[in-house]
């Protein structure tokens, strides 16, 4: 049986992936064709078709039968490195206690491993079934050719191929060789195991990791080391678009075990996924790293965003929220049917700045490697969501090729989409460049609270004219918020479209007149997507200002809800300008 924490442990590259099976392998790997109809592609693996095919997923079979899948998408408690990995499994029929996790490293070849969204099981079910299907078929025409049958009437079960007729049966290892040997099936010539014969899609079961985790033998971000790593936590500015104006160490030099005192630049141009800057000390432990830091003396220059007040600034969105701004839908006539009703209804709301607050705060560890005195290499181990934004973001701040920035993912303690954002992880490059030694970075709550990319803060304002019945014929909603579209571009001042589609231009309700506005709003802090992003603010203000509605005409908001979702009824996203984020 396969040790869970092995499985756990497993951290590799494509080509890694490769050298890591054994001679013989049945390696397979595949890819989203291009095609319209969405087609899976899928391949016989080598180190050199690896590098022009780039492929989303790879899954071996080794002679002795072990089952090696790639994963490529962070595991931070939603059970992914388990979910897609099974679905493989199943049209594979391997039998679970022997199948092999590895955990890949970032590479854009890979497709996205973006972990975001709610999008891996969604974009991936299908090449994850293909995959698995492939193989199996594979291992059928393999068993078939040896006892000279028809593969059609060969069945894979549970690692092994069948043949019920005549009540043979071979191991799927003492296939491996004929099989790797054939030409690989196309999908449409694939026999898909129905949902009847499932045996793990859907169906309960511990995580791979969970044992790793329960005995603490799970490598979490916070727990990743290499040698010679000194800790460090950093002195951010307390307002977005501060910077150091001077700084006294002395009295954080004296602290035993504290090695460095480093300044970290201030970003520029847009605050994207660089640092914030500050001051970091650097020591033999984090608690010594925290316990200098406190010790600093800094005198700060807070910047353009030094008066910012939220209780103002809540004012403000809901000025611009109560009145005309930039159009996303206009069904009918709102502003008219609304102005000219004897029976109007109005409401606004609104939803503070809200912090990701993941258990494990962001971290990461960095080796960076010079020659010359210029950097040519980095080596993180990190709890990123996205090991391709870490590569994109510590390649630029270094100056090399993301493809010279190797990310191991690590086990992450929740994300919400906070470690999709690699500040703390370019934090770690750059510390280590200047040290010449590994350095770790730390975030301790109280940074995470006060230098989160905090969500959309929100003001919602929506107005209603109601007809006899309590139902309304018209409906007008205005937004104002700071839009993540700021964190890209300095100085954006308006609301994205994926964001108003989120809860605001998407209204499934069935009234005749709708009017969708948002308002302008400057950004003042960095703002950040969080699970579900802005239906947050929007979906919270729509469904309660239906429930008031349902309570002004006396009706059970439930019937009143089916009344406003009106027949069963084909939305049009193209016509409503929708993008259709949930597919």
């Amino acid at each position: 049986m396969i040790e869970q924490d092995k499985r756990q442990r497993n951290t590799t590259s494509r080509r890694g992936f490769l050298s890591s099976v054994s001679t013989g392998s049945l390696v397979l790997m595949a890819r989203l064709s291009n095609a319209q109809d969405g087609a899976v592609e899928v391949a016989a693996a080598s180190a050199d078709e690896v590098e022009a095919f780039e492929p989303d997923l790879f899954v071996s079979i080794a002679s002795d039968g072990t089952v090696t899948i790639l994963a490529h998408r962070s595991e931070m408690g939603t059970g992914i490195r388990t979910g897609l990995p099974r679905v493989v499994a199943d049209e594979l029929e391997a039998d679970w206690d022997r199948v092999v996790i590895q955990q890949a490293v970032g590479d854009k070849r890979l497709g996205s491993q973006n972990t975001d969204g709610s999008n891996s099981v969604r974009h991936f079910f299908k090449r994850m079934r293909v995959a698995g299907a492939t193989a199996r078929a594979m291992l059928e025409h393999a068993a078939a050719a040896k006892w000279k049958v028809e593969p059609a009437s060969c069945r894979g079960s549970n690692h092994r191929v069948l043949h019920p007729e005549s009540g043979r049966s071979l191991a799927y290892g003492e296939l491996v060789e004929a099989a790797s040997k054939l030409k690989v099936p196309k999908s449409d010539e694939l026999r898909m195991k129905p949902a009847s014969e499932w045996r793990y899609i859907g169906k309960d079961v511990p995580i791979t990791d969970l044992d790793a985790i329960l005995t603490g033998k799970a490598e979490y971000g916070i727990d990743a080391r290499m040698d010679g790593q000194l800790y460090a936590v950093v002195a951010r500015p307390p307002v977005v678009g501060g910077k150091v104006a001077s700084f006294d160490a002395t009295e954080a030099r004296k602290l035993a075990g504290v090695r460095e005192v480093v300044e970290i630049g201030r970003y520029k141009g847009a605050p994207v996924f660089q640092p914030l800057g500050g001051v970091a000390v650097c020591a033999d432990s984090t608690w010594t790293a925290w316990q200098g830091r406190d010790l600093l003396q800094i005198e700060w220059e807070d910047g353009p965003n030094r008066e910012y007040d939220t209780d103002v600034y809540a004012g403000q969105l809901a000025e611009a929220a109560n009145q005309p701004g930039k159009i996303w839908r206009d069904t009918g006539d709102a502003n008219s049917v609304i102005t000219k009703s004897e029976a109007r209804y109005q409401a606004d709301y609104t939803v503070p700045h809200l912090a990701h607050a993941p258990m494990e705060t962001p971290c990461a560890v960095a080796d960076v490697k010079t020659a010359s005195g210029k950097v040519v290499s980095c080596v993180l181990k990190a709890a990123t969501q996205n090991p391709q934004a870490v590569q994109q973001a510590v390649g630029a701040a270094l100056g090399i090729p993301e493809t010279d920035v190797v990310v191991h993912v690590t086990l992450l303690g929740s994300g919400f989409g906070r470690k999709s954002k690699p500040d703390y992880c370019v934090e770690a490059a750059l510390l280590s460049r200047d040290l010449q030694r590994p350095v770790h970075v730390t975030w301790t709550r109280e940074d995470d609270l006060q230098h989160d990319y905090y969500h959309t803060m929100s003001h919602v304002h929506v107005e209603a004219a109601l007809r006899e019945d309590g139902t309304p014929s018209g409906w007008l909603q205005r937004a104002a918020f700071p839009s993540i579209s700021s964190l890209f571009s300095d100085g954006s001042e308006e609301a994205a479209g994926f964001e108003v589609e989120m809860g605001l231009q998407d209204l499934p309700y069935d009234v005749p007149n709708v009017r969708v506005e948002s308002g302008k709003a400057k950004a003042h802090t960095r703002i950040g997507w969080l699970r579900s992003v802005n239906h947050i603010p929007h979906n919270f203000a729509v469904s309660s200002f239906a429930d008031e509605l349902a309570h002004r005409a006396g009706s059970d908001p439930l019937d009143y809800l089916l009344t406003l979702l009106g027949e069963d009824r084909l939305l049009d996203l193209k016509a409503a300008g929708l993008s259709n984020r949930g597919e």
